[in-house]
């Protein structure tokens, strides 16, 4: 190159052109040259990269490989040669200019800078999208993980790049952003609030990619598909997605289905309202004529005797019912209920199985079912519940008793 440099300058020296202006000449036309070179270097290189890297891919078993070719990785490494061939020559191009030479010697160290974010950032995103295939990592939050390092190496990047242009040591460039460091936190406060609440909600496992989120403040209710430095998103049930800020997570309240999931029931938790009126004391011969109930036919019996000991032991007088003890058509009922529950196919029996009385209110009393259905998925679980409500609701004329109803028009029209 050096020869060809004076080779260059003399021609134009012989074609009568002052030494200024040859000099200036031979300058632009050896980094023309050589920005020619550059580009055809970078062409060969990035082409044989990338035929290899895709020769290797398609016959590798993994698929990681695959990723790297996708994200541009041989793309982006294939610039480093021409960068060195162009560093390495910027001070012979540009020996007669100081100035140009020192200009364009900081401007490509910027670039490598730059180029080696790039290829960090293809690597990191091929990782991610590797990790993605893996089951163990499917329900991590490897898109903040990944932004964090970026975010990292972007400002180390930025700040490498400052200190070149302004000819500062970097290390006392550092030193001299302690006294911005307020102005850098308001700036940036989100980011800094969103990177906080993405590391403790990795540490403390709070939400996976994969798991079912409500957050009644934010209007979500759906699966989490992205969990990101910033936000995370939300698929709804209607399709829709809510985004939600990171740092929510850790200052709003939200509730987490995981732990439904991952056990082995779905809680069912819904009451029937009783008419007041219809409860009361059940005569014997009504207790008889529940004893056709099968599912309640041997409670009825033993029942029926214990109480039948217990008021002749205490001389009961039974021309009134409410003399001693005695059977209630509600509390048959709630037997009815619990056994009804404890036959159900649909109906775990290692998990919690109640039938409870909660406390009267306005419109009834509250019959409760509590209990959980084997099967957790949406649909199958309210066609389970639908089922036995349904069951209870037909039962209750059995017993003498009604669901309420508040009166509609029709209960005033007199006939």
């Amino acid at each position: 190159m050096n020869r060809a440099k004076h080779v260059i300058y003399d021609y134009f020296i012989s074609l009568g052109i002052s030494d200024d202006v040859a000099t200036y000449l031979n300058m632009v036309v050896l980094a023309l040259v050589l920005l020619i070179v550059i580009f055809c270097i970078d062409f060969i290189i990035r082409k044989v990269l990338i035929g290899i890297f895709s020769q290797f891919a398609s016959r590798s078993k993994t698929n990681f490989d695959d990723f790297l070719v996708k994200n541009k990785v041989p793309r982006n490494i294939a610039h480093i040669i021409p960068l060195l061939i162009a560093l390495e020559f910027n001070a012979l191009i540009f020996n007669d200019f100081q100035s140009l030479a020192v200009f364009f010697e900081r401007g490509l160290k910027v670039f490598a800078i730059v180029l080696t974010l790039w290829i960090v950032r293809s690597v990191l995103h091929s990782l991610k999208d590797y990790f993605k295939t893996l089951a163990n990592f499917r329900d991590k939050p490897i898109d903040s993980y990944i932004q964090v390092f970026m975010i990292f190496a972007w400002v180390f990047g930025v700040f490498s790049a400052i200190a070149i242009i302004t000819r500062i040591p970097f290390i006392n460039f550092i030193t001299g952003l302690g006294a911005a460091s307020a102005i850098i936190i308001l700036i940036f406060k989100d980011t800094i609030l969103g990177f906080v609440a993405s590391i403790q909600v990795s540490i403390n496992d709070m939400v996976r990619i994969g798991d079912w989120i409500t957050f009644e403040k934010y209007g979500a209710d759906g699966d989490v598909i992205e969990i990101n430095l910033a936000t995370v998103k939300v698929q709804n049930f209607d399709k829709t997605i809510t985004t939600i800020p990171t740092y929510a997570l850790i200052s709003d309240s939200f509730k987490n289905w995981r732990g439904m999931t991952n056990s082995e029931g779905r809680r069912i938790k819904r009451a029937l309202f009783i008419k007041q009126s219809g409860v009361k004391y059940l005569s014997e011969q009504e207790v008889e004529e529940l004893m056709g109930i099968q599912l309640i036919n041997s409670y009825l019996k033993t029942r029926q005797q214990d109480i039948k000991s217990y008021n002749e032991a205490h001389q009961i007088n039974k021309e009134l019912l409410l003399n001693g003890r005695n059977l209630t058509n509600l509390g048959v009922f709630r037997k009815y209920i619990d056994v009804y529950l404890k036959k159900h196919s649909a109906i775990n029996k290692d998990m919690m199985i109640m039938a409870r009385q909660l406390a009267p209110t306005t419109q009834g009393i509250p019959m409760e079912i509590y209990a959980f259905s084997s099967d957790k998925r949406w649909e199958n679980y309210e066609y389970i519940m639908s089922d036995i409500f349904d069951h209870l609701i037909a039962a209750l004329p059995y017993f003498g008793l009604e669901v309420f109803e508040l009166p509609s028009g029709a209960n005033f029209i007199k006939e």
